[in-house]
């Protein structure tokens, strides 16, 4: 796709727009109960979560990777499951259930939107401390300050888009104290130079930790989306949201901290 878009001129954010029309688009076709504009509505959102994929792809082949590039990606999913999460409630309603389905929607949505920020947040740091990328890893000091200098008349985009990031970095601030510690730490004292040794060590600590990344992010949700649409189910994909996802959502941040509390320990001590 990354590949048929480059050749079609496309830039990444055209392919992202693409993907939300797909990805709202098969939100509304899972309001309705048939299965084959259910199977279509599936298809538009593998289709959604394949061009996901293929506009980050697009932007490295183009090497025209952004900050707003990258915070747009993470609107447009957004934007698929509020179109989804919608559309589900009101078939929940248009088949006799209660409409108190729609708080239950946002406090699931809600939920989702602290398990994706988690997830990614843990995962750039990984991906720095055992790759050395730290090209995603803001400050919020210095994207407030940015934002402060946009004005909503001459770049109501790109102001919008980080007014979205900034609630986004306050969402993994909020619960990821250690991470940024360590992180401050070897910027401060090792001017941003992990010792070898170190990520060794942050990598066999850490990689454990990825498939909980894994299940907190879109595919263990879509698939159990999927089971729920077809089987009419709509309130047991919120409740999965709510109970399931939340625990593995708690779990998953006490134990990365307990282990980025240790790595700091250690690289305090130097071994």
């Amino acid at each position: 796709m990354a590949l048929a878009a480059r050749s079609l001129g496309l830039t990444p954010n055209a392919v992202t727009l693409i993907s939300v029309i797909f990805g709202v688009a098969a939100g509304h076709l899972f309001f309705y109960q048939n299965t084959t504009v259910n199977w279509i509505g599936v298809l538009f959102l593998v289709i959604a979560e394949a061009l996901d994929g293929a506009d980050g792809q697009l932007a490295r082949m183009t090497n025209t990777h952004s900050r707003y590039g990258r915070i747009f990606d993470g609107v447009a999913g957004n934007l698929w499951f509020i179109s989804i999460y919608l559309h589900m409630s009101a078939r929940f309603v248009a088949e006799g259930g209660s409409p108190y389905i729609f708080l239950i929607a946002v406090l699931a949505g809600l939920s989702h939107s602290f398990q994706s920020a988690m997830a990614d947040f843990y995962r750039v740091f990984y991906l720095y401390f055992v790759q050395g990328k730290d090209k995603d890893i803001d400050d919020i000091s210095e994207v407030k300050n940015t934002y402060s200098g946009l004005s909503w008349s001459k770049s109501p985009f790109k102001k919008f888009l980080l007014r979205v990031y900034i609630n986004y970095i306050r969402e993994q601030y909020l619960l990821a104290k250690k991470v940024r510690e360590l992180f401050s730490y070897v910027k401060d004292n090792l001017s941003g130079r992990v010792p070898e040794w170190f990520r060794s060590e942050y990598r066999k600590l850490n990689k454990p930790m990825i498939k909980y990344q894994n299940i907190l992010t879109t595919n263990t949700r879509m698939i159990v989306l999927f089971i729920t649409v077809f089987l009419g189910n709509i309130l047991h994909y919120f409740l999965f949201e709510l109970i399931i996802l939340n625990a593995v959502l708690v779990y998953f941040v006490i134990k990365e901290e307990a282990i980025h509390n240790y790595l700091l320990d250690v690289i305090k001590r130097g071994k």
